[in-house]
């Protein structure tokens, strides 16, 4: 899930989600730890107001929110071929989505044209 996503969600604004998007998050949701970096530089230049432990904490169990483990020697290697973007969290958030072979949820129409992996409208196993 892409950072813009779990910010959204914890502004309330799920009900104006697509039906793909809404459906993604019946969980297990899957977050790189790079999106909490994300948030935390959003809230140190106040974009935020929340603390991302505590956005993160009150979204985990809405949401079944697991922070994905895969190595990040391993997520880096797969970064490097990324090379549609020079946005450090979006190589390292579409890198990590690739390694472990899951769609990516995003609203970020960049990233989606991309990465056949990312949806926003529907997904792309479907």
């Amino acid at each position: 899930m892409d950072t813009h996503v779990l910010v959204w969600l914890r502004q309330g604004r799920a009900g104006k989600f697509p039906e793909a998007a809404r459906q993604a998050l019946l969980g297990p949701v899957r977050m790189s730890p790079m999106v909490e970096l994300e948030l935390s530089l959003l809230f140190e230049i106040r974009r935020l107001n929340e603390r991302p432990a505590a956005l993160i904490a009150a979204l985990t169990p809405a949401i079944d929110l697991r922070v994905c483990d895969a190595p990040f020697g391993e997520v880096t290697r797969v970064a490097h071929g990324l090379t549609w973007t020079r946005d450090p969290f979006d190589r390292l958030i579409a890198a990590q989505a690739k390694l472990a072979g899951v769609p990516l949820l995003t609203y970020d129409g960049w990233m989606r044209e991309h990465c056949p992996f990312a949806f926003w409208d529907a997904r792309p196993d479907a």
